[in-house]
C-alpha cells in the first residue's frame, strides 16, 4: 500500500545554475522547491561554470523553507558523475535525474550518491532522488524504475522531451498527453511518490496556467514544474487542498473515530455513505494539507 506523502512539492522552479541573480531571487520566492539546473537550462559551454555556481549557492544562499534540488545532466551525456562530484559537497536535498529511462540508470545514480555521501561524511540516505520520466521506454518500464531505489520520492513528467521522443503532436489542451500523465500519476500513487506535472512554457498566460493546474490536480498530480516567478503562487495554491476540502476531511475523520467506537464499518455523513475508501481519501487530503503547511 502506498504511503502518505510527507513533503510538499507543489511548485518546483527551475533556475539556471550559472545565473547567480536568478538563484538569489528564486531563493526568496517561498517555492516548495528550487531546481538548480545543470541540464537543459544551461548552454554546453557554461556547464562547468554552472557547477561552481550551484555549489556556491548551496553553501552560501539561504533558501528558507524551499527544498534545494539539483538537476544533473543525463547519465548518457557523460557528465552526470562530474556533476555529482561538483555539487554533493553542498549537501543538496535531492537530485533530479533527467531521462530516467531504466532501473539501471537510477541504480547507478543511487550508487554514485551513496559513495559520495560516505566519502563526504554526509548522513547515509539523506539525499533524495526525483526522476524525470520523458520517453516511451521509461513508461514501458515504469514499475521497475519505481522499484529501483529507496531514495526515489517523486516522478516528474517531461512533456516536451516525451513528445519529441514519441512523435506526438503537442496541442494547447494537451489531450494527447492524457494517457502518459495518467500512467505517471498511477505509478506515483502506487509507490507513495510525489507526481509532478509538466511545465507550462507560456509563462505570461496565467489563465492557461490556472486551467492546466486544475486539470492536473483533478488527474491526481501533487505539484507542477515552473519556470517563472509569476507561476509559483498560482501553482502552490492550486495544489493545496482548499479550506472547504480540509474541513470536510476533518469531519470525515472525526466521524470515523466515533463510528469505530460504536463498531461500525460504514456510516452516514451529510446524507452520504462513508466507508474505508472515503476515509483513506480524507487521510490523504489532510496529509497533503499538513505537508503544505495549511494545517498543523
Amino acid at each position: 500500500m502506498a504511503g502518505l506523502i510527507s513533503r510538499a512539492r507543489r511548485a518546483l522552479m527551475y533556475v539556471p545554475g550559472n545565473d547567480e541573480r536568478k538563484i538569489t531571487k528564486a531563493a526568496g520566492l517561498n517555492a516548495d522547491g528550487i531546481i538548480l539546473d545543470l541540464e537543459d537550462g544551461v548552454s554546453a559551454n557554461r556547464k562547468d561554470e554552472a557547477r561552481e555556481g550551484i555549489l556556491k549557492a548551496l553553501q552560501e544562499v539561504n533558501f528558507g523553507r524551499s527544498e534545494r534540488l539539483v538537476r544533473i545532466n543525463s547519465l548518457a551525456s557523460g557528465r552526470a558523475t562530474g556533476d555529482l562530484l561538483a555539487v554533493m559537497p553542498g549537501k543538496p536535498d535531492a537530485i533530479l535525474v533527467p531521462k530516467a529511462d531504466s532501473a539501471a540508470i537510477v541504480q547507478e545514480i543511487d550508487s554514485l550518491i551513496t559513495e559520495m555521501e560516505r566519502d563526504l561524511d554526509i548522513e547515509s540516505g539523506r539525499t533524495a532522488i526525483i526522476l524525470t520520466i520523458e520517453s516511451a521506454r521509461a513508461f514501458l518500464d515504469l514499475q521497475e524504475i519505481c522499484r529501483s531505489s529507496q531514495r526515489v520520492e517523486g516522478l516528474v513528467f517531461g512533456a516536451e522531451d516525451f513528445t519529441a521522443d514519441t512523435g506526438i503532436t503537442r496541442t494547447l489542451d494537451a489531450r494527447e498527453l492524457l494517457y502518459a500523465r495518467s500512467q505517471l500519476v498511477m505509478h506515483a500513487a502506487a509507490f507513495g511518490f510525489n507526481a509532478i506535472d509538466m511545465v507550462q512554457t507560456n509563462y505570461s498566460d496565467l489563465a492557461l496556467l490556472e486551467r492546466e493546474c486544475r486539470e492536473g490536480s483533478e488527474l491526481g498530480f501533487t505539484g507542477k514544474q515552473v519556470i517563472h516567478p509569476a507561476q509559483v503562487e498560482i501553482v502552490q495554491a492550486a495544489f493545496t487542498p482548499s479550506a472547504k476540502l480540509i474541513e470536510y476531511a476533518r469531519r470525515v475523520m472525526e466521524a470515523a473515530r466515533e463510528a469505530m467506537k460504536e463498531g461500525k464499518g460504514a456510516f452516514s455523513l451529510d446524507g452520504q455513505m462513508v466507508d474505508t475508501p472515503v476515509i483513506k481519501r480524507a487521510e490523504k487530503i489532510l496529509a497533503r494539507a499538513r505537508a503544505a503547511g495549511a494545517i498543523e
